[in-house]
């Protein structure tokens, strides 16, 4: 029976109906948003929205089944039932927010989706890397909002008039929010600080996020590298198993020849 619900639980055509499911679901979520269509038909997205629910259960309890102890230490089946979990706590009194957060469901689709779930487990595997650009870019950041709070803090004291405000202008600027209109403001005043805005963007848009695309790539190279090795590893125990029923087989006819050559 267990090797019947494993076989499900790893069928194709079982995780394509998981992933509808999820869609089909996010969908009727984002309708209940919709004051007209949820006037109209609030029953049946809501009775959908029960089914959606019914199935996903369903399927953590087959994982656990099929799984047992070790469906605890995988980290995505805990994440899985979390996003569940939350849908089966009762959302009234003060636990009503919890009803917004049925639309997390929807995240079930980086655990199923295996390139999806490659492209988190990358993510995750960059934040050691990560942290130290976030280091390097805030150093960058406070360096340049003292340079300005100095530089043009009497000129534009909206903009650069203290630190904090220095900070937020740079950070405005490093996502690129309207730095031409701030920029000419200060040029009013101060016609060379087009160097200061340039070298500024420049360091942080081009360089700093480069880095951190160098790191976020180099580990989903990482990645792949590590599936290709189990996959190689998995091929080569299959092949060796298939090696070793083909010797015992050989010796076993050899074993039947010997018998009728004796006889």
């Amino acid at each position: 029976m267990r090797e019947r619900v494993q076989a499900l639980l790893a069928d194709r055509r079982f995780q394509r109906f998981i992933v509808g499911v999820i869609l089909v679901n996010a969908a009727t979520l984002g309708l209940e948003t919709v004051p007209a269509v949820a006037g109209e038909f609030g029953h049946v997205l809501v009775a959908i929205d029960h089914v959606a629910l019914y199935i996903f259960v369903a399927e953590l309890l087959a994982k656990v089944y099929v799984e047992r102890s070790a469906f605890v230490r995988d980290p995505w089946n805990l994440f899985d039932t979390v996003i569940v979990g939350i849908a089966l706590v009762p959302a009234s009194g003060g636990l009503s927010v919890l009803r917004s957060l049925r639309i997390l469901r929807a995240l079930r689709l980086l655990s199923v989706v295996p390139s999806l779930r490659r492209v988190v487990s990358a993510l995750l595997r960059a934040l050691p890397g990560m942290s130290s650009i976030v280091v390097l870019l805030s150093l960058v950041l406070y360096v340049a909002a003292v340079m300005a709070t100095k530089l043009y803090g009497d000129d534009a004291p909206e903009r650069f008039g203290s630190l904090p405000t220095s900070l937020f202008t740079l950070y405005q600027t490093m996502t690129g929010d309207d730095w031409g209109n701030i920029a000419r403001e200060v040029m009013g005043a101060h016609p060379t600080a087009w160097i200061f805005f340039t070298i500024f963007i420049l360091v942080c848009t081009f360089v700093v996020l480069n880095l951190f695309m160098a790191v976020v790539v180099s580990a989903m190279d990482e990645e792949s590298a590590e599936e290709r090795a189990a996959l190689e590893q998995d091929n080569s125990v299959h092949t060796q198993r298939i090696l070793e029923e083909l010797s015992a087989l050989r010796r076993e006819v050899a074993e039947l020849r010997r018998q009728d050559v004796a006889g």
